[in-house]
């Protein structure tokens, strides 16, 4: 028989920005067995609440992490013995060893994390009376500000302003990443006005959105200005021979995460489309993998999904550049026909932005970036 070696399970780093992660609950015990990526416990973070899955096939041997404490991104967290296969090795467990009895095992499921710990204590709410509606009826933040909200409707007319709450680890961790990347990059955005009637077409054509048709144009563009796909590591430029594109998604109030389509240059657009829908949903759910967050080398944030025609987009660093896609909206422009005679027309425009580090770039590469790109959307059909 081969023998068990000790395997450390860690504190992943769910993003770029993440420092740090709580433990909100553990799935398995000391003497548990566990399979190859299994969810041993919950961890919550400032970017997501996620599952983590065991490294390898085994025995949980000891919890070093208890649920409520916060240690740093790669603290181990617990140790598995594991013969190095992903087969789930037989296991006999100690009959003096306490078992979690069913009261103790009904209990483990409304472990609270410290943020809807502190919500419920700052507005006096009892959790045992809030319905969940996170994964497998996990107590979320908005559930207990729902319950602040309907106690208060349900009270006295008279208006009374709430404590003031403090921003969430999601937002803080936003904040801090912007305003660094702010601080180092010296950070230029250019715009360019794009006539989309082809990718118009092209959408209802393909029936999906203008998003990944975009994207695509935006990849092959990329494929001619290498320099745009990169990171900026200290005094070096680090140029990436594939697309790890990011997508910037909105979670609400909540703040936004940006995960990663590796080598997505590879999809068609159909498939661009399944995979930015899919990573949407599964960010505004808490289920994506940490892996999904990382690695990123070029982003597009779509703002205009919401109507806004203008915005500065901040870099995602270490990368150089992000793309901004406004609203489209229909406006009068002046066109030609093939014999010069202009006239007036009615043309969904849309304004197309790039924030850009001038430590890596300089003006004129940007704007011939964003005409080489502009060409390819306006030309899309052919």
């Amino acid at each position: 028989m081969t023998s068990a070696t000790h395997v450390e399970v860690v504190m992943p780093q769910l993003g770029i920005s993440v420092t740090e992660g709580t433990i909100v609950q553990w799935r398995k015990r000391p003497g548990d067995a566990v399979a190859y990526e299994e969810p041993i416990c919950d961890i919550d973070t400032d970017k997501i609440e996620s599952e983590l899955p065991s490294p390898v096939a085994g025995v949980l041997v000891e919890i070093l992490v208890e649920v409520g404490e916060t240690v740093n991104t790669g603290t181990a967290i617990a140790l598995i013995a594991s013969d190095g296969s992903h087969e789930v090795p037989v296991v006999v467990v100690d009959a003096a060893e306490p078992k979690l009895t069913a009261a103790a095992a009904e209990g483990r499921e409304h472990l609270y994390s410290p943020v809807v710990q502190r919500l419920a204590a700052e507005h006096g709410i009892d959790l045992a009376t809030v319905t969940g509606t996170g994964t497998g009826g996990r107590i979320r933040k908005q559930d207990v500000l729902s319950a602040v909200a309907d106690r208060a409707g349900a009270g006295a007319q008279q208006y009374v302003p709430p404590p003031p709450v403090p921003l969430s680890r999601m937002r803080r961790s936003i904040g801090d990443h912007m305003k660094r990347s702010l601080e180092t990059a010296a950070t230029v955005t250019s715009w360019i006005e794009v006539d989309f009637s082809a990718i118009e077409a092209a959408r209802v054509r393909l029936r999906t959105t203008a998003l990944p048709i975009v994207a695509s144009a935006t990849m092959a563009t990329l494929a001619e200005f290498p320099d745009l796909n990169a990171w900026l590591d200290g005094g070096d430029i680090v140029r990436h021979d594939t697309v790890n594109l990011g997508i910037a998604v909105a979670l609400g109030t909540e703040g936004l995460l940006v995960p990663v389509i590796r080598e997505a240059e590879r999809l068609s657009i159909a498939e661009l489309s399944e995979r930015i829908r899919d990573l949407a949903t599964r960010a505004r759910t808490g289920e994506l993998k940490p892996e999904e967050l990382r690695d990123g080398t070029f982003t597009i944030t779509n703002p205009g999904q919401y109507g806004t025609v203008m915005a500065t987009p901040v870099i995602n660093q270490p990368q150089i550049a992000i793309l901004d896609v406004e609203a489209i909206v229909r406006r009068p422009v002046v066109v030609s026909d093939p014999s010069g005679e202009e006239s007036i027309a009615i043309r969904p425009i849309c304004i197309v932005g790039l924030s850009w580090d001038h430590r890596a770039l300089d003006g004129v590469l940007a704007a011939q970036f964003l005409g080489a790109l502009r060409g390819r959307l306006e030309r899309w059909d052919t």
